[in-house]
C-alpha cells in the first residue's frame, strides 16, 4: 500500500489533467484535489450528465411529493418556490439518495415550525461508485449547488444570507465546495458527521472549513479513526460550533445485536444501514429531532468529554449554551471564533432530546449503606427516578450529581426521594432528605425541604423550602 501511494504522490508531480464544463467551470486533479498523501489516487469528477445531480423541491404546499427544479429563473417562477422564505438544501453522502426517507424526514419536521423552501439534493448517479471517485464527484455537486444559487441571487434578488445547505458525510464537503464557490456569501452550512476518509488533515479547500459560509456548525457522531476503529466522520473540528454528542465516537443504542438493529422499525434497508453505519447516521436523526426540541440539545463547553462525564461543565456560562442542531444559529456567540467545542448526551432513541440537571442532597435520619433516587416534578412534565448516589448514606452529608432527563419539567414544584438497599434489617431504620437543590443548565436554582425520614423504598415527597 505505501508503495502504491508513493508511486501516485510521484506521478502526481509530473502528470496533472483538468476537465472543464460550461455551466460549472474546471476541475483540475493537481494538489490538493488529488495527488496529497490523503488522497493519492489521481481522478477527476465526473461529468455533471453523469452525476446528474437534481433539486427536489418541498414547501408547505407540496410537503409530501416535490417538484423537481433546475438552476432555470423560468423553471424557479413556476414551482412553489417562495422567495419570502429562507431556503434550506439537504445533501445526502455516499451510496445515499435525495428521496431517501431521512431527508424528507427533515423537511416534513421543518414544515412544523417554519414556511420554507425545503430542497432535497440528489446525485445518486455521484454517490453510487467507488468511495475515491465519490469525493471527487462532491465537487460537481458542490457547484451545481451553487450555479443555483447565483440564479436566485441574479434573477430573483434572493438573499444568499437565507441560504442554509445541510449535508451528511460526503454531502458535508459538498456543502462546503457550494460555499466556497459563492465564497463564503451563503447564511449557514451545517455538517453532520462530515467524512473522514480523504478529508481530514487536508487543506481547507478541499473539505468543510468556516470560511465557507457565514455560520458553520457541525455535528460529530461516529469520530472515532478510520484505522482500526471503521469511524466514518471526522475528529478534527471544522466548524464555527463542533458538538461532539456522547463524546462524538460511540452513539447510545448503536450497539444493539445484530438482528434487532436490522430488522428495525424503519424496515429491512434501514436497519441494514443502521447496522452497518449506526453512529455516522445518528447526525442527521439527531438534526431532525432537534428541529421539533429548541431546547432539547444544550452542548456545554468542556475541555473534553470526560470532563462533561465528571461534571465540571455545568452549568452553563452566563452566554448560555448553543443547541446542537436546528437553532445552534440562535447561540449569540456562534461566530466570535472557530472551533468552538462542545458536549451533551443524548437518548438511545427518538425522540433523542436531554434536559440536564444538578441535584444535591442533604440527607437526615440514619446512617445506612444504599441508593438514592430523586424525581423531579414541574410545569411541563414529571421525569424519571434518576439515582443521585450509592454508598454509605451518612447524616448531614450532602451527595450530588448530574442526569440528562429525557423530560423538559419546566419550573419546578416539588420533588420526590427515595432511598432503598435491599439489605434485611431489623431495626427499620428511616432516611430523609432536609433539603434537595435542583439547578438547571441556565443557572436557576430551585430549593426543596422536608424534616421526615422514611423507610426504605417509601416515596418522601418535597415542597419548595
Amino acid at each position: 500500500m505505501l508503495l502504491i501511494w508513493t508511486l501516485s504522490l510521484l506521478l502526481g508531480a509530473v502528470v496533472g489533467k483538468e476537465v472543464c464544463y460550461d455551466r460549472l467551470g474546471c476541475f483540475s486533479d493537481d494538489s490538493p484535489w488529488a495527488g496529497i498523501i490523503e488522497r493519492p489516487l489521481k481522478v477527476l469528477p465526473w461529468s455533471p450528465e453523469e452525476v446528474n445531480t437534481r433539486f427536489l423541491l418541498y414547501t408547505n404546499e407540496n410537503p409530501n411529493n416535490f417538484q423537481e427544479i433546475v438552476a432555470d429563473a423560468s423553471t424557479i417562477a413556476n414551482s412553489n418556490f417562495k422567495t419570502n422564505r429562507k431556503t434550506r438544501f439537504v445533501i445526502h453522502g455516499f451510496t445515499d439518495k435525495g428521496d431517501e426517507n431521512w431527508l424528507q424526514s427533515i423537511c416534513k419536521n421543518l414544515f412544523i415550525v417554519e414556511s420554507v423552501n425545503c430542497i432535497c439534493v440528489d446525485w445518486k448517479g455521484g454517490s453510487r461508485t467507488g468511495y475515491t471517485q465519490a469525493t471527487q464527484n462532491i465537487r460537481i455537486v458542490g457547484a451545481e449547488v451553487a450555479y443555483l444559487v447565483d440564479v436566485l441571487k441574479s434573477s430573483f434578488e434572493y438573499s444568499l444570507s437565507d441560504v442554509h445547505v445541510i449535508g451528511h458525510s460526503l454531502g458535508a464537503h459538498a456543502a462546503g465546495e457550494a460555499g466556497r464557490r459563492t465564497n463564503g456569501a451563503i447564511g449557514r452550512i451545517t455538517g453532520l458527521d462530515p467524512a473522514e476518509p480523504c478529508f481530514e488533515g487536508t487543506p481547507e479547500l478541499v473539505r468543510l472549513d468556516p470560511s465557507d459560509a457565514q455560520f458553520v456548525d457541525v455535528i460529530h457522531t461516529d469520530a472515532a479513526p478510520m484505522i482500526p476503529n471503521l469511524g466514518f466522520g471526522m475528529s478534527q473540528v471544522v466548524g464555527h460550533l463542533d458538538f461532539f454528542p456522547n463524546g462524538g465516537k460511540e452513539m447510545p443504542g448503536c450497539k444493539k445485536n445484530a438482528l434487532s438493529q436490522i430488522v428495525d422499525i424503519d424496515g429491512i434497508w434501514e436497519g441494514t444501514r443502521d447496522f452497518v453505519a449506526c453512529n455516522h447516521l445518528r447526525s442527521y436523526k439527531y438534526y431532525a429531532d432537534s428541529i421539533l426540541n429548541p431546547d432539547g440539545f444544550a452542548g456545554f463547553p468542556c475541555a473534553s468529554y470526560s470532563a462533561f462525564s465528571e461534571n465540571k461543565c455545568f452549568p452553563c456560562p452566563s452566554e448560555g449554551c448553543p443547541q446542537m442542531g436546528h437553532y445552534a444559529d440562535r447561540f449569540p456567540g456562534k461566530t466570535k471564533s472557530e472551533g468552538q467545542t462542545f458536549y451533551l448526551n443524548t437518548g438511545d432513541a427518538s425522540n433523542f432530546a436531554r434536559w440536564r440537571y444538578k441535584v444535591a442532597v442533604t440527607l437526615t435520619g440514619k446512617r445506612v449503606t444504599g441508593h438514592i433516587l430523586v424525581s423531579l416534578f414541574g410545569d411541563k412534565g414529571n421525569s424519571k427516578q434518576y439515582e443521585i448516589f450509592n454508598g454509605t448514606l451518612k447524616p448531614d452529608s450532602t451527595e450530588s450529581t448530574e442526569f440528562d432527563s429525557d423530560v423538559e419539567v419546566g419550573v419546578l414544584q416539588k420533588v420526590k426521594f427515595l432511598w432503598y438497599n435491599n439489605v434485611i434489617n431489623p431495626t427499620l431504620p428511616k432516611v430523609g432528605a432536609s433539603k434537595i437543590s435542583v439547578e438547571t443548565n441556565d443557572g436557576q436554582v430551585f430549593d426543596f425541604c422536608s424534616q421526615d425520614t422514611v423507610r426504605e423504598e417509601v416515596l418522601l415527597t418535597l415542597n419548595p423550602c
